[in-house]
């Protein structure tokens, strides 16, 4: 019973503050109730995007996580928006140091650009960067995994910022307008 206080509590505490969510719309201004309807035009708007990434790994990691999120049913036949992924560096950096001076850990940073298209028109353009660690292990097999492990984490990382990025572009330009038929 204390549970289910608790979530409900923690349910109010969150509709008072105005929390609503990011890729959809309410359809009505209603603050009390909502009828379940939601609108899903930047949506609809984030999976007409094309995804281009450079032929590295880690561009092409990047790549498949964003078509995961914003297209899911598979790239768009006739895309509307086209985003370029550019891998800009990745820089590895020693830590956690011994008195004769040897590193036990690798810090590595990932740094992305990426801009997004309209008609040939640049709409969204920015840098995201992503931080990662591992240990330095005896067994040359596990530090393998722990980089790639890293590598893939990071790329996560920066996938979720883009996305999170190009939806609430989506969803300023929406507010701007004031109507989803203007998108």
């Amino acid at each position: 019973m204390k549970k289910k206080l608790i979530a409900l509590l923690m349910f109010l505490f969150l509709a008072a503050c105005g929390f609503e969510p990011l890729y959809v719309q309410k359809k009505h201004d209603n603050l009390w109730f909502f009828g379940g309807e939601f609108d899903r035009s930047i949506s609809s708007e984030m999976a007409q995007i094309k995804i281009v990434a450079s032929g590295e790994r880690f561009g092409q990691l990047i790549r498949n996580d964003l078509l995961d999120m914003l297209t899911p049913l598979g790239q768009p036949k006739r895309p509307k928006y086209r985003l370029m992924i550019d891998p800009q560096r990745e820089a590895v950096y020693d830590q956690a140091l011994r008195n004769d001076i040897t590193a036990t850990r690798k810090r590595v940073e990932y740094t992305v650009a990426y801009t997004m298209y309209e008609d040939g028109k640049e709409i969204v353009k920015g840098n995201s960067v992503a931080y990662g660690s591992y240990d330095i292990l005896a067994n040359p097999y596990s530090m393998t995994i722990a980089q790639k492990k890293v590598m893939k984490d990071s790329a996560q990382i920066i996938a979720n910022d883009i996305s999170l990025r190009i939806g609430a572009y989506f969803h300023s330009r929406i507010t701007k307008k004031g109507s989803t038929s203007d998108l």
